[in-house]
Parts: structure tokens; sequence; C-alpha cells
């Protein structure tokens, strides 16, 4: 069986996102959705509100599965023996990232090779800080984020005490 993780934090998972996770779906078995639980970092949601939410939105694509995961990526990667890494690039910028974490995990793990999906044009420009941000001050974040998932998004900020008129 061929399995693929696709790793991040998703806070919250955007339809780029999504249009890596259907694509990637379609080349492999079994694609893994992994959602980083990364101590150093504060995101506006909780791991298991990013896979609540994740496992809404895949909900309707059959061989994807959404697990929470914290350490190296390799390590998980050889725990749910998948052998392959799906990254997402959006610019040269994250090509430059991407392409040293990936020579990175070959070296902890030279079974494991990573695949980079260029985002369609039409994500070329989101990310979830983007949405965070546009939705701090109340921008609509409808064309960001999946329906389910814009009013979580208000309703987190507003519980915060952030920022969103």
């Amino acid at each position: 069986m061929r399995r693929a993780i696709y790793p991040g934090s998703f806070d919250p998972v955007t339809f780029g996102h999504l249009d890596i996770i259907r694509r990637a779906s379609k080349i492999v078995d079994e694609l893994v959705v992994g959602v980083l639980n990364n101590n150093s970092k504060t995101p506006l949601f909780s791991v298991e509100n990013r896979v609540k939410m994740l496992e809404e939105v895949v909900r309707d694509i059959p061989n994807v599965k959404v697990m929470s995961f914290e350490g190296l990526l390799v390590d998980f990667a050889k725990k749910i023996d998948a052998q392959i890494i799906v990254r997402g690039l959006r610019a040269v910028t994250d090509f430059e990232y991407e392409l040293q974490m990936s020579q990175t995990n070959s070296i902890l793990d030279d079974n494991i090779d990573t695949i980079f999906f260029t985002t369609s044009l039409e994500y070329a420009y989101l990310s979830s800080s983007t949405v965070r941000e546009a939705a701090f001050y109340g921008a609509d974040i409808s064309r960001f984020v999946p329906e389910s998932v814009v009013n979580q998004v208000y309703e987190r900020l507003k519980d915060k005490g952030e920022k969103n008129e």
C-alpha cells in the first residue's frame, strides 16, 4: 500500500490545503493529513479542534485520514508506515525552505521521499496566517476557508478577545 502524509499546522485549514489534499489523494492509496502539535507555537485552535475541522472538510474523500502528531515528521511517518511526504509550494521562498526540510528528512530516513505539489494559481496567495489576519480585522474569509470553518475562526478570535469587527 502506498501511504503518504501531508503534514501541517492547518490553523485553520484553507482551500489551498484542501486543493493539495484532493490532488495528493488521487495518487496514493491512503493520504494521512498529519496535524502538527507544535508546543513552541501558540495556535489559534487546539490540535483537537484542527483535527475535527479537517475531518469535517475531508469526509467526502474516502482514502484520507486525519491524525495529530508531535515530534519529528520522519518518526511519525515511520510510525504510520508512510513512504511519502507531501508538501505544497506557493512561491520560490517555500521551495528553498521545503528543499532543506526534504534533504534533512532524507538524511534522517532515506526510505521516505518528499513530493511537491505546486499550489493551484487560485490559491497561490493563500496561507493560514493570511486568513487569521483578515479575520482579525473583520474581513470576509469565506473565499479562503470552507464554510464550516468560517464561523469557527470568528468565534475563536472573539473567545480570545481579539479584534474582529
